[in-house]
């Protein structure tokens, strides 16, 4: 018994050395070339960066597109590291290829934001730092994200406005050219010397040191209705004055109004008491 035992010890190591013998190479090979894909693979990431970051192209974009390029190199190492291995990748490739067919089947929406992302990062209708308004929402854009962009109201509350939409719907950048225009509008009271009241408040637009001199200001007659008199008021600003421009410019016209005699009309209403 211990002879046959012996004889059959001998015989599994014998097999045991033949199989390290004729897979060994293999292992070491697919060993080397998970090492050296490894590395090239870094090296292909810092020059992508490298390159697309001279291109001078959005930071969200440089990293989504790195980190693409780096997952799919990764998969191929893999698929090449297995196939050296002697393992079959055919049906492998084809069990990947049938879960990414029903993920993206069952991601629909996120795709269309992904790629509203990405037309939104190439095509630059906004960026950080802009206020818009858009899908009836409107602030400044903080963050730009593959799938949905991220605002700050002026009550700074955080609004996430999907890419998708976004990109498919009308967008209002306020912050593009540089400057805004406000419109306001004064009421006066009947009886009111209208050129006088123009006059008064064209002076306290030129005395305000936020209101841009280029475009020129502009006071004009609006409208007429049953109770008071329209002035419209058109100034310019740069984005960053425009709100403190608008309501000290709202309050300089009143101060001179008052100093100079001109009515504002007050709300009034009549009750008629009827006796029975």
């Amino acid at each position: 018994m211990k002879q046959i035992d012996l004889l059959h010890i001998d015989h599994y190591i014998s097999q045991f050395l033949h199989i390290l013998v004729d897979y060994s190479p293999r292992v070491i090979s697919a060993f080397l070339i998970l090492i050296i894909g490894w590395y090239a693979i870094k090296v292909v990431k810092s020059v992508v960066r490298s390159l697309m970051t001279k291109r001078e192209m959005e930071v969200t974009l440089i990293n989504f597109l790195s980190d693409v390029l780096i997952w799919l190199l990764k998969a191929l190492l893999f698929v090449t590291v297995i196939s050296r291995l002697g393992i079959e990748t055919s049906s492998f490739v084809a069990l990947l290829g049938a879960a990414g067919l029903a993920v993206g089947l069952s991601l629909q929406g996120s795709l269309s934001n992904f790629a509203g992302g990405v037309l939104i990062i190439l095509f630059k209708p906004f960026k950080v730092g802009d206020v818009i308004e858009a899908q009836g929402v409107s602030g400044t854009v903080k963050e730009i994200q593959i799938f949905v962009t991220r605002l700050i109201t002026p009550d700074n509350h955080t609004i996430f406005v999907p890419n998708g939409a976004l990109s498919n719907g009308n967008i209002v950048n306020y912050t593009l050219e540089g400057y805004r225009r406000a419109d306001l509008t004064l009421s006066v009271n009947y009886g009111t010397d209208i050129n006088k009241a123009k006059e008064i408040a064209m002076e306290a637009i030129k005395n305000n040191p936020l209101v841009l001199k280029d475009p020129e200001p502009n006071v004009s007659l609006k409208d007429l209705t049953d109770t008071f008199i329209l002035i419209a008021v058109r100034i310019w600003a740069t984005n960053d004055n425009f709100l403190n421009m608008r309501s000290s410019v709202l309050e300089d016209c009143r101060n001179a109004f008052d100093a100079n005699g001109i009515e504002v009309p007050h709300l009034q209403r009549e009750v008629h008491i009827k006796k029975i």
